[in-house]
């Protein structure tokens, strides 16, 4: 997948959703579900991202029957929630996870596994700017989902604290999107690029699909 170039150094996160309908920049689909025996709910959750050098634009739709976040702050358990995740590799020793409920609640850890992670600082985890249209100042468990829900997130090279990355430009990376909700009525866990294996697992980064920074 190629990541379409913004030629426009300051970005601000209300604009991102405008800024990619003005540049044409089509939504992908997180639809494969890898567990259908076990897990078969399928969401609608669309992605598209977009980069200006310096930071990656992403922007997530959700559509779904149920929506938590008791997460309760940065680096907490977002994934038990309405959990939208990119897992993202520069390096073959190791992979970020960005995990992201629907509040807007970052979770940023790295390491070579699932086993191994090291979690980014809290301070650091502030620098990505983020969005949603749930607006909610504080956690809730499981209600309704509105018809939709959205999140925008503006991830700057800089919060990838194992590696030295200057600019993203004609960059070549291995990346996988997730959408998941380990603790709502009912559990899923879709994915960009399939996953083979018996269980839900997304620390599996043999399965990630290659992406291009333009």
């Amino acid at each position: 997948m190629n990541i379409p170039f913004l030629n426009q150094s300051h970005i601000d996160i209300a604009e991102v959703s405008a800024l990619l309908d003005a540049k044409d920049i089509h939504f992908v689909s997180i639809a494969t579900i890898n567990w259908p025996d076990t897990y078969p709910y399928s969401p609608d959750v669309k992605f598209r991202l977009a980069h200006n050098g310096k930071s990656i634009i992403i922007e997530y739709i959700v559509r779904e029957n149920y929506i938590r976040a008791m997460a309760g702050g940065d680096n907490g358990n977002v994934w038990e929630d309405s959990c939208v995740e990119m897992f993202i590799s520069f390096d073959q020793s190791h992979y970020y996870n960005i995990e992201c409920n629907c509040r807007g609640d970052v979770l940023l850890a790295c390491g070579p596994d699932r086993n191994h992670r090291i979690y980014s600082t809290t301070e650091n985890v502030s620098k990505i700017k983020r969005m949603s249209s749930i607006k909610y100042d504080s956690t809730f468990d499981n209600m309704p989902a509105p018809d939709e829900w959205k999140l925008q997130l503006i991830i700057p090279v800089d919060v990838f604290f194992k590696d030295d990355i200057e600019g993203l430009h004609s960059l070549s990376a291995r990346a996988n999107f997730y959408k998941c909700g380990d603790k709502l009525p009912t559990p899923h866990f879709l994915s960009w690029q399939p996953i083979d294996v018996e269980s839900p697992d997304f620390h599996l980064p043999g399965f990630f699909g290659d992406i291009v920074f333009e």
